[in-house]
């Protein structure tokens, strides 16, 4: 593909300067920037998707979360219970070994 371009002088100048710091033609160095620019715009598509989700009208009527169900005592709740079973299972046990060997 050709495109033509007009460019202001000042632009002109400096886009020669970094095609030759560069070591480059200046359609070569353009090709890159284009390549470069295009790349970084294009969005993941997980981005898309969560754009696409948080704009779903299915999300808009759902009902908000109390303020327990997003307490820190909520979300680690069952770790904590789990924890608190686990040294009562390793007492038990270590009680028990104790019984055992004396």
């Amino acid at each position: 593909m050709s495109i033509k371009l007009d460019l202001k002088p000042e632009i002109e100048a400096r886009l020669i300067a970094q095609a030759r710091m560069q070591k480059v033609s200046v359609e070569s160095y353009l090709e890159s920037l284009i390549e470069s620019h295009l790349a970084t715009q294009a969005e993941p598509e997980w981005k898309a998707l969560l754009y696409q989700l948080g704009r779903s009208p299915t999300l808009a009527k759902a009902p908000p979360l109390s303020d327990e169900a997003i307490s820190r005592e909520s979300i680690y709740r069952e770790r904590e219970d789990q924890q608190v079973c686990f040294k009562r299972f390793t007492e038990i046990t270590t009680v028990d070994l104790r019984q055992i060997s004396g």
